[in-house]
């Protein structure tokens, strides 16, 4: 049985990155993309290891995706709550 829990996170996320990716999705490249991804993924699994690798990976390489993500307040917000939880 699917926990409730788990569909509203597993819709929250996806809500969240489809939101920054409508303003920036357009600017992206494919690596850029697949980074995003990751951190999507990883976000849903609620991998916190992947979550802090994919999120040094996105400042190292694509500085300007990393300070919109930040600055996104849904995306920001759902990044947060699963740092609150240990992730």
């Amino acid at each position: 049985m699917v926990d409730e829990r788990d569909d509203e996170h597993a819709e929250r996320v996806r809500e969240s990155f489809d939101s920054l990716h409508d303003k920036v999705g357009a600017r992206m490249n494919e690596s850029q993309r697949a980074a995003l991804e990751n951190l999507r993924a990883a976000a849903h699994a609620r991998d916190g290891d992947a979550l802090r690798k994919g999120l040094k990976d996105l400042r190292d390489r694509h500085g300007w995706l990393y300070r919109e993500l930040a600055e996104h307040p849904r995306v920001a917000n759902l990044l947060d709550e699963l740092a609150l939880l240990g992730l």
